[in-house]
Order: structure tokens, then C-alpha cells, then sequence
């Protein structure tokens, strides 16, 4: 397969302020504070966790390696980033997600993995759609997926489960908690049968909620699974 991701969104963008800063500026996020908190760092390529020295995979990778074949991240999730993707997800700005897809964008462009044939995003169960209004997932999977000529398909895989919220749980709680949530709509197995796909959601934490809907792709006939996210939670004391 050939790589992808060599350009990220070229859009018009009126001056305005920094959504990080507040200063005035030509872009979403000003160039001072991409610098001070985008800067990009080694990685665990299965699991995006901060490594500190460039190596393949992580330790935990290497003994346990998740179902999804590479794992890709733009930023940690921590100050300021937590505050803008909580704007994005809790708050109603669904806007931020051409923001977000940005600094995205450009990590994959440095990741080079082969291209994939769809993208996806994780899905929300109706009654926390209904609650929150969008998939914060899916904002940021259509902009992605256009500004890389692919296709994203926002019904194939879908939540049957609305889990218990995640946060707070360890990783193996969180695991079971997930068991069965998630299922790929029987009408539609044929657009994943062989596909590489790649799955898009706004944090990674523990992975546990995109291991278990990689696995059901899998599952379900697709060849490979890769992992797009925003933002991962470092381990303790990174």
C-alpha cells in the first residue's frame, strides 16, 4: 500500500483569537502555542503513549499488543488541551472539531502509515447522542475524512450499550464494562469485508473503549484497524 496523509485542511480563516492564548491571530491555534504545547514527541506506534526515546512499541504493546495495528495521536491530553476538547464535547461547540482536526491531520502526515479505505468514528449510544446533541467523534471523523478524499460512514459500527461513564475506572473494569457495546450493523457488513479502516474518537485514555470496537470490526470481516485520536492520556508521572 502506498502511505497517506502528506496535506491537512486548508480552509479561508478570518483573524480572530487563539484558542488556547486568546491572543489575536490568522489561525485557530497560534503558531506560539502549537510550538509550546503541539510539539510532537516519540510514541509507542500501537498505543500512542509518550515514550522517552523512539522505539517501534511500548512494553505493554510488545507483551499484549491491542487488536488495532497503530495507534496515532496529536497532542497529551492535559492543560490546555483538556479544556478545549471539554469546549468541544460537553459544551456545544462542535466547531472546534475543524480546530482539533488540524494538529491531527498533521500527525498522521509525520506517521506515514498505509492509507485505509474508510474512516469511522466511535459511536455514541442514542440516549447520550440525544443528551450531548452530536458525536464529537464523528465532527472530527467527516472533516478528516474530506480533507483526505476518503469516505466516513457514521452508521456502520454502532453502540448497542450505553456503559456506565468510564472515567474513574480502572482498566480492567473498564474493559468488562464495555463487553458487548458495541456491534457492526448486519445490512452493512459487506462495506468492511477485507477494508483497512481507521477508527477516530477524541481521547484515548486507557484504550479500552477502542479495543473493543476494533475488535468488533475485526470481527466482523474488516482486515485492519488503525486509531485516530486527538489527544492521549499519559501515564501517571510521564
Amino acid at each position: 500500500m502506498g502511505k497517506l496523509y502528506i496535506g491537512r485542511m486548508r480552509r479561508p480563516f478570518m483573524p480572530g483569537q487563539c484558542e488556547i492564548c486568546r491572543q489575536w491571530t490568522s489561525a485557530a491555534l497560534c503558531t506560539d502555542c502549537m510550538a509550546r504545547f503541539g510539539a510532537p514527541r516519540p510514541r509507542c506506534r500501537r498505543c500512542a503513549l509518550p515514550l522517552g526515546l523512539a522505539a517501534a512499541a511500548c512494553g505493554e504493546c510488545l507483551r499484549q499488543p491491542p487488536p488495532f495495528e497503530a495507534a496515532v495521536c496529536a497532542v497529551d491530553y492535559g492543560f490546555p488541551w483538556d479544556r478545549v476538547i471539554a469546549d468541544f464535547k460537553f459544551h456545544g461547540r462542535s466547531e472546534l472539531a475543524g480546530v482539533l482536526a488540524g494538529p491531527l491531520l498533521d500527525a498522521l502526515a509525520v506517521a506515514a502509515l498505509p492509507r485505509v479505505a474508510a474512516v469511522l468514528p466511535v459511536p455514541l449510544a442514542p440516549p447520550r447522542l440525544a443528551e450531548r446533541g452530536y458525536n464529537q467523534a464523528w465532527e472530527l471523523a467527516r472533516r478528516l475524512a474530506a480533507a483526505l478524499g476518503l469516505p466516513a460512514h457514521g452508521d456502520l459500527l454502532q453502540r448497542t450499550l450505553d456503559t456506565a461513564h468510564q472515567a474513574g475506572l480502572p482498566r480492567t473494569e473498564r474493559q468488562r464494562n464495555l463487553a458487548g457495546a458495541f456491534m457492526v450493523d448486519p445490512r452493512r457488513r459487506n462495506a468492511l469485508q477485507g477494508r483497512a479502516l481507521a477508527l477516530v474518537d477524541d481521547v484515548m485514555t486507557t484504550g479500552a473503549t477502542l479495543r473493543e470496537a476494533a475488535a468488533q470490526l475485526l470481527r466482523a470481516g474488516a482486515a485492519s484497524v488503525q486509531v485516530w485520536v486527538v489527544a492521549r492520556t499519559p501515564t501517571p508521572g510521564d
